[in-house]
């Protein structure tokens, strides 16, 4: 379930823990966790960004109890991820029809402030990182984001949490023609959201995220 938030729009969901799946492949997108406007979202894509995440989170406890903990608490990490990974593209694709544009300086100006906010760009990396699954490596990334789908808000003469808002990404959905995995559920065009499939096929196999190397 994505957030709609009037002040900041978060692409993520509230980040539960990361099942690795095992499944038949999509056959017509062999390799692929989605297909988005023609372009695949691959598997190792999305492997690589929930291991940023586990990484982060493991960075930032003490012991391997709390690290534990912080995987507990983030059960759906995968599927969430790729949720995220296609959103982006789809907040792109209507960012773009609108003729909306996002400069350096509107980032660095937005990451300023929330930093302040947080108590310095460490507590801001935190707080994203446990309340949004977002790795500090992809927290510019992200603030693009949020001002992209500010900026079309206004440009629709709205905000994030009305329907006009998301119309405007439900469109955008259709015609990037968004097609996922089945191991990982089904994209929703007029939510313009991930939802589970009923797939009695697949086996979801939990890990405790990437192991620690020997000193």
């Amino acid at each position: 379930m994505h957030r709609r938030s009037r002040s900041v729009f978060l692409l993520t969901a509230a980040i539960a823990a990361a099942p690795l799946v095992t499944a038949c492949g999509n056959d017509a997108h062999p390799g692929a966790a989605a297909v988005v406007g023609g372009q695949r979202i691959t598997v190792a894509q999305l492997e690589n960004r929930v291991n940023e995440v586990r990484e982060a989170q493991q960075a930032g406890v003490r012991d391997q109890a709390q690290y534990e903990q912080a995987i507990s608490s983030t059960g759906t990490l995968t599927r969430d991820t790729l949720h995220n990974m296609v959103l982006d593209q789809v907040l792109h694709h209507a960012a773009r029809d609108a003729g909306v544009t996002v400069t350096r300086r509107e980032m660095q100006q937005m990451r300023a402030g929330l930093e302040q906010q947080a108590g310095g760009a460490e507590g801001l990396e935190a707080t994203w990182l446990q309340q949004y699954g977002i790795a500090p490596k992809r927290l510019d990334e992200n603030m693009r984001l949020q001002l992209e789908a500010q900026k079309l808000a206004k440009r629709l003469g709205t905000d994030t949490s009305r329907p006009e808002f998301w119309k405007a990404l439900s469109e955008a959905s259709r015609d990037l023609n968004i097609d996922l995995n089945p191991r990982y559920g089904t994209w929703d065009v007029e939510k313009s959201g991930r939802v589970d499939a009923k797939t009695p096929w697949v086996r979801d196999v939990t890990t405790a995220g990437p192991q620690q190397q020997p000193a």
